[in-house]
């Protein structure tokens, strides 16, 4: 039987069990037949006991014993596992948060993590000085391990886990001097990789797996081949009318030719040392910006340049997005923040309606001309 109830047999086989006290017979949650003492004597209660049993299974708190052994450590292994079996780009990063989750919740066991105890971890990142975006890219792993455990049926509940206020606004961006200086601090085997960021604004995942089968110097363009980019979109950069850019990739094909000859080697990348990809060089690019004069800028920030620039440059925004590879106009737009193009353009523009009213001549648009306002408009 495997209907709720209620008398003094305490084992499911039906032995009956000399005791005073009521015990209670329902399914668990995970399924199983579950005994229970009431410890009372009086039948009232100890149907008031059952039905509270039954609405905490109903409401996932009643836990099981299997289900209460689970520990966080092992969500955050089967998170990975997931990363890597659905080939995640991510995965990287998504380690490296890990490492303070692991700290802190890794030894307790998943019913045991709740909103408070979350709280004091945010609390502990902020005394380490960690900013909110880093904090919320942690709190997601977290709230993701324990979705997947939960749709397994591993873990009873999610615990509530809120995340942070940030402030994802672009503000970074490099002016020509700046970018200059920064060159001439970096290694000179870092230099054609950094110049392409600056004058592409393809992220720099993007630029260190660039291969040569996908420079195409009969056509003048760079492809990147659909799934291979951040929104799986394939992306053409046509640089056979842009010479600094041609120029450098002449340039880096026959370093890559002179490695390949001297080494014997066959050397796929576009962008590397002595025939080895270029994967990490944080410590010498902080060291480059702080001797350049703009320390906590980013390599990202080439990529708000480039945009800005466009934007100056008077690129619809439709093949400007194509380039970047921006998939909606909404994400394109946190790049440019304001076309400073248009503002002046309008606010030129209104000049020009004033003069037609008071006589004033028009100050001169700096960012090219405009349309002429017809006197008929504007009586």
């Amino acid at each position: 039987m495997r209907e709720p109830f209620i008398s003094k047999t305490k084992k499911p086989d039906g032995e009956v069990v000399d005791s005073k006290f009521y015990y209670i017979r329902f399914v668990n949650a995970d399924g199983k037949l579950k005994t229970e003492s009431t410890r009372t004597t009086d039948k009232e209660e100890a149907r008031l006991f059952l039905r509270r049993r039954l609405a905490e299974v109903e409401e996932g708190k009643l836990v099981s014993p299997r289900q209460g052994r689970v520990r966080v450590s092992t969500l955050l292994d089967d998170l990975i596992t997931e990363y890597e079996i659905n080939g995640r780009r991510s995965l990287r990063r998504l380690k490296g948060a890990l490492k303070h989750i692991r700290a802190f919740f890794g030894h307790l066991r998943a019913v045991e993590v709740t909103p408070s105890l979350v709280d004091r971890y945010v609390s502990q990142r902020h005394t380490e000085g960690a900013s909110n975006a880093t904090i919320n890219r942690e709190l997601t792993a977290v709230r993701r391990a324990f979705n997947l455990a939960h749709q397994r049926e591993e873990i009873p509940r999610v615990p509530h886990i809120c995340t942070l206020k940030e402030d994802n606004v672009r503000t970074g961006f490099f002016e020509p001097h700046q970018y200059e200086a920064v060159l001439r601090y970096l290694p000179e085997l870092l230099r054609p990789l950094v110049q392409f960021l600056y004058l592409t604004g393809w992220r720099v995942s993007e630029a260190q797996s660039l291969t040569w089968r996908q420079v195409d110097f009969k056509s003048g363009v760079v492809r990147l081949e659909p799934g291979t980019t951040k929104n799986r979109d394939g992306r053409t950069f046509p640089f056979a009318p842009f010479p600094e850019l041609r120029d450098l990739l002449k340039a880096q094909w026959a370093y890559t030719e002179r490695v390949q000859r001297d080494l014997g080697v066959i050397v796929p990348h576009v962008f590397h040392r002595q025939g080895h990809p270029i994967r990490y060089f944080r410590k010498v690019w902080q060291r480059a910006v702080r001797l350049a004069g703009c320390p906590g800028r980013i390599p990202h920030d080439f990529r708000r340049t480039v945009v800005r620039n466009l934007e100056r440059a008077g690129v619809s925004r439709s093949a400007a997005m194509k380039l970047i590879g921006h998939k909606t106009e909404s994400i394109y737009r946190r790049y440019a923040i304001v076309s400073e193009g248009d503002l002046h353009e309008a606010v030129h523009k209104l000049s020009v309606r004033n003069t037609v009213r008071t006589g004033t001549p028009p100050a001169v648009n700096p960012h090219g001309p405009v349309a002429q306002v017809d006197r008929a408009e504007v009586s």
